[in-house]
């Protein structure tokens, strides 16, 4: 089954220079780990948050926004391929963020996928 590992991040966190090596470090062994295993999907880092566009309605009306939707941002995820959920909470338990006030890992299951078509 596939798990989404969605790395969280509150929108005020400061990281120290040691913490953001520790990040770093951890989530290049949590990949050596995830890939020797060949649980590893696929991985991306997204943008600040801060350029973020927001499309909504409110009031029936098209709003677009810049920034956040809210005071917690996903920072990128890791996608995985496991047997099950425990094994998704243990790779999830390599990565340093777990252990960093302000960081978290939101494991979420993928129900389905789009079906590729090839229009050549």
């Amino acid at each position: 089954m596939k798990y989404l590992l969605v790395l969280q991040a509150d929108a005020g966190v400061q990281l120290t220079t040691e913490q953001r090596e520790a990040v770093q470090a951890g989530r290049g062994e949590f990949e050596r780990v995830a890939s020797e295993a060949g649980e590893l999907v696929g991985t991306q880092a997204l943008a600040d948050p801060s350029r973020s566009t927001v499309i909504r309605s409110r009031h029936g009306r098209r709003e677009v926004s810049t920034g956040p939707l809210r005071d917690e941002y996903m920072g990128g995820y890791y996608l995985v391929d496991v047997d099950e959920l425990d094994r998704a909470l243990e790779l999830a338990g390599l990565l340093p963020d777990v252990r960093i006030d302000g960081l978290a890992v939101e494991i979420r299951p993928i129900m389905g996928g789009a079906i590729a078509s090839d229009s050549a």
